[in-house]
């Protein structure tokens, strides 16, 4: 079929009712009609194969209605036993199809654009089977070039209203704020040819394709990133998911039926990402944005896709995917941020965004299609909006946010270098929250003492596993020669709840948060839990190491991890030079037990994201639940007051780590009850110092009791302690 359709395109003669009595007969199928798109939203039946010709030019239907209808508006196939009885179903009596039962609807796009609906019909009640559908799909594809040379209407919303103001909501990755002109990517151009008589000559071009786009990769992977760091964790997982042999076989298998190399390669993302798209779990989706990465690649090294400009300075990319290389490739061509419509907050991407410091936003489906290169844009990363073509009020307002953006940040810049002490002479230590090698440069820049929470599962999610024992030793070395005798906390895996590593099911637990995560995985798998110790043992190479445990619960489980940590530092030589234990404080219970765990734990850090969602209940992912609970409300400050005295008490040091450390308000009132390390994102620790270095804590305190005491704005001193800091000129 291939071949007679590549001889009548090449002859100038495939007309659309021939192409509809061609698919009609070589599926076999009883009946074939070809909607093509009109202005106004419409979609005109075009051509007929076992139905009423005389309907042609006659039978329309509105964007949505019917079933051709639905398929139009939603880009999306149908296949459909029964198709009479759907319930979007739409008689007309013009087209005699009362005897047809099934239906199998699908869209014709081009370029992301939908142009018309290519639907083939059978009197028995059946599914068209799934190689029925991949050759209505390709037969797709070619009725896109003929559909828009007969100047077909694109029926996306966005035809229609291109230069309008859009906003799209979505879902911070990598949090900042960026202003520039639009750069949409990934979408292919029509590809000058589908069709092949030599598939021996496309496999040759497909193959030497494959070998440019590898050359490209493993030239990404040996370049260094600022600071002398490769992400090599992120990368190599990367590029164990794009060199499977199973899509690349597909696409070969394509090109034997007659497509071209570049054909086949789209067909094959296209039905990727139809099935991806469908799976419920992001860490499955993910991989689908790693292989988008090699596709691109291989458009690019086939001719199929334009390359992309050498730069793009302060542009904001916009994508529908985006795997690890092609972020660090964009990022060294200089966007100044990115919208990506199919993302996760743990997927690689936004690791990566993150340590880079790029602003990351994952927006709603359609924003791709919207936009035009060139158009204005606003990413706003912090108040999770992309806003295309934005009013000129409304760009006003951003430039002006970025203006003193611009300003404050310079003027934070000059508390860098000073040490983070009160003007009463209280001194703090400020502390980084980190998870991957390339945010270790945020220890120069931003002047910090240290790493109060190096999060090791974040390199075992981007890099999609465990890595073994000198794999982690080797990471865990790396990270202490960065700190350069700074100290370093080193958290034992935290994976569970919303942090599963790739293939790993979540077990249909109703409360994740609250199940099998962190050391419970690791008192239950003690052979997961030792080989970590033993590499952070061996990583160390004599230095001062400081283990701390996540999600204890009980001094028992602590106790009982602090002994796996013991056997294994029985066992390394060189014996660290000091070796600390301590825990994370999250799980209420262990309030309730603090002098048993204050005579065990070396030191405690209290993780108010998750402490919070416990103490009140609340999932710290609802957005409805926000900012309903807030750190400086009566229970936090009873509960923090006490654990300080006990802290105190015991000589045991105490630390809080966390967005609520990163606050500055907060950080200054735990600064006055009485904690002396913080411990918080890089973007947080000069905003902090600065309020800390300009603040007096024994003016700050007795204002804090009277607060408390009258129980001020509904139990949170917030806004009435925000206001006094404005009224003495506080940095705030």
């Amino acid at each position: 079929m291939f071949a007679r359709l590549r001889e009548a395109l090449a002859a100038g003669t495939a007309s659309l009712p021939d192409i509809a009595e061609l698919l009609a007969q070589e599926l076999p199928a009883d009946a074939c009609v070809i909607y093509v798109a009109r202005p106004g939203e419409v979609l005109e039946l075009a051509a007929t194969y076992g139905l009423n010709v005389s309907a042609v030019g006659h039978t329309r239907l509105r964007l949505g209605e019917g079933i051709v209808g639905m398929v139009a508006a939603s880009g999306d196939a149908l296949n459909l036993p029964d198709a009479q009885n759907h319930p979007r179903y739409v008689y007309r009596a013009e087209l005699g199809e009362e005897a047809f039962a099934s239906t199998l609807a699908m869209p014709v796009k081009r370029a992301g654009r939908i142009l018309g609906v290519i639907a083939m019909m059978s009197r028995e009640a059946r599914v068209f089977a799934p190689v029925e559908v991949e050759v209505v799909a390709t037969v797709a594809m070619l009725l896109a070039e003929i559909l828009a040379r007969a100047g077909a209407t694109n029926l996306s919303e966005e035809g229609f209203s291109a230069r309008l103001p859009r906003r799209y909501a979505g879902h911070v990755l990598s949090s900042g704020i960026a202003r520039g002109k639009i750069l949409p990517y990934g979408a292919s151009p029509p590809i000058a040819k589908l069709l092949t008589d030599d598939p021996a000559a496309e496999l040759a071009r497909l193959e030497k394709a494959v070998e440019t786009a590898n050359k490209s990769l493993d030239g990404l992977i040996t370049s260094t990133l600022p600071g002398g760091s490769a992400p090599r964790d992120v990368l190599d997982a990367y590029r164990m998911v794009t060199q499977s042999a199973g899509w690349l076989t597909q696409v070969r298998q394509a090109i034997g039926d007659g497509l071209t190399a570049e054909t086949a390669v789209d067909k094959v993302a296209q039905n990727l990402r139809e099935r991806m798209r469908r799976i419920a779990d992001p860490y499955l989706r993910e991989k689908l944005a790693d292989i988008e990465d090699m596709i691109g690649r291989l458009m690019v090294a086939l001719g199929g896709m334009a390359p992309k400009p050498e730069r793009a300075g302060g542009m904001i990319l916009l994508v529908r995917r985006l795997g690890p290389a092609d972020l660090l490739d964009w990022h060294a061509r200089g966007i100044a941020g990115v919208a990506i419509e199919e993302a996760s907050a743990s997927g690689h991407a936004a690791i990566l965004a993150r340590a880079l410091g790029l602003p990351a936003l994952a927006v709603e489906r359609g924003a791709v299609e919207a936009a035009q290169e060139g158009d204005d844009a606003l990413l706003d990363a912090e108040g999770a909006t992309l806003i295309l073509r934005p009013e000129p009020e409304v760009l006003q307002v951003y430039d002006r946010a970025l203006a003193a953006r611009s300003v404050r940040a310079a003027a934070l810049s000059a508390y860098r270098d000073l040490p983070a002490i009160t003007r009463d002479g209280t001194a703090m230590s400020l502390m980084l929250n980190v998870g991957l090698a390339l945010e270790l440069d945020q220890l120069e820049r931003t002047g910090a003492d240290g790493i109060g929470l190096y999060r090791t599962e974040i390199a075992a999610l981007a890099a999609g596993g465990i890595p073994d024992v000198a794999g982690q030793a080797a990471e865990y070395g790396r990270v202490m020669d960065r700190a350069g005798g700074r100290p370093v906390m080193f958290r034992t895996l935290d994976l569970g709840a919303d942090k599963l590593l790739p293939g790993e099911a979540s077990g249909g637990e109703e409360n994740p948060a609250m199940g099998w995560r962190s050391l419970r995985v690791g008192l239950d798998r003690p052979a997961i839990l030792r080989r970590q110790l033993r590499a952070l043992l061996l990583g160390a190479q004599g230095r001062p190491l400081s283990v701390m445990f996540p999600m204890v619960a009980t001094v028992e489980e602590f106790r009982a991890a602090r002994d796996l940590l013991e056997a294994e530092a029985a066992r390394i030589r060189p014996v660290p030079e000091r070796l600390e234990a301590g825990t994370m404080l999250e799980v209420p219970a262990l309030l309730f037990q603090l002098p048993g765990l204050l005579a065990e734990a070396d030191f405690v850090s209290v993780g108010t994201n998750d402490l919070m969602q416990f103490l009140f209940a609340a999932d710290r992912g609802t957005p409805e639940l926000a900012e309903r609970y807030d750190t400086l409300s009566s229970p936090v400050l009873e509960m923090l007051e006490r654990l300080v005295a006990a802290c105190n008490e015991a000589g045991v040091p105490l630390s809080v780590c966390g967005e609520a450390a990163g606050r500055p308000m907060d950080a200054l009132v735990f600064a006055a009850m009485g904690v002396r390390t913080l411990s918080m994102s890089g973007n947080a620790i000069l905003p902090v110092k600065a309020l800390l270095v300009e603040a007096d804590l024994n003016e700050l305190r007795p204002v804090l009791r009277e607060l408390r005491r009258s129980g001020a704005a509904g139990g949170s001193i917030r806004e009435p302690l925000t206001a006094w800091a404005r009224e003495h000129n506080l940095p705030v």
